[in-house]
């Protein structure tokens, strides 16, 4: 337990950041499920736009520091892979 002033202080701090990046991180993960059930539908209108309303979610939280910009990346890429390969078939 925090004894000091300032100990208490970065205890409140940091709970109330671990909620606010709880929620930010829980809304990324939603937006790539939107995107991932789009593409389960086979429907190429319904999946592009869902991966261009998750993009700029993705990158919001990057800029935040919320997810790493590799991790960031590496889930642009194979969503607009998938995406993509919807549009060939």
């Amino acid at each position: 337990m925090a004894n000091s002033p300032q100990a208490r202080k970065r205890a409140r701090q940091n709970d109330k950041r671990r909620a606010r990046n709880s929620s930010l991180r829980s809304l990324v993960r939603t937006k790539i499920k939107h995107v991932i059930a789009a593409i389960g539908t086979g429907d190429f209108d319904a999946s592009s736009a869902a991966y261009a309303a998750a993009v700029p979610v993705i990158d919001k939280m990057v800029t935040k520091g919320i997810i790493e910009k590799n991790k960031a990346a590496r889930h642009k890429s194979r969503l607009n892979a998938k995406v993509k390969a919807l549009a060939a078939a």
